[in-house]
């Protein structure tokens, strides 16, 4: 029997489905790469809340500012899985895929399963714009 068996299509189906599924969680490994070149501006000092922040999933990067003035840049893909996180709130930098918490002050893990911190991007502020530093 020369034909394809319906256990070999349901087979390539499951195998295609994991691999897309762990793609997706990165395989495990941080990305931490940032889409910005250095002196680019990132953002405004206004567009980013006091006690919050906000994701620059194109620039792969999170501006926070914990206190008035203060603003702090990290990676935006999470050491667990390199998903990206999706926001700023109560303090804490927010992951999606597996709901792990960092603080917004400087990246350490508040809750698993990410055993590592955000690794800090260097920004400097100049008037109202953030940019990479």
């Amino acid at each position: 029997m020369s034909g394809v068996t319906r256990r070999t299509v349901v087979a390539a189906a499951g195998g295609a489905g994991l691999a897309a599924a762990l793609t997706a969680c990165g395989g495990g490994g941080t990305n931490d790469k940032v889409e910005a070149a250095e002196g680019e501006t990132l953002a405004r000092t206004a567009d980013i809340p006091v006690g919050g922040g906000k994701v620059l999933a194109d620039k792969g990067v999170v501006i926070t500012q914990p206190k008035a003035g203060e603003f702090l840049a990290f990676s935006s893909k999470c050491t667990h899985a390199g998903c990206a996180v999706s926001g700023v709130k109560d303090g804490v930098i927010v992951c999606p895929c597996h709901q792990s918490h960092f603080d917004m002050s400087d990246g350490s893990v508040k809750s698993g399963p990410a055993g590592s911190p955000l690794p800090p991007t260097p920004i400097q502020v100049v008037g109202d714009e953030i940019s990479l530093g």
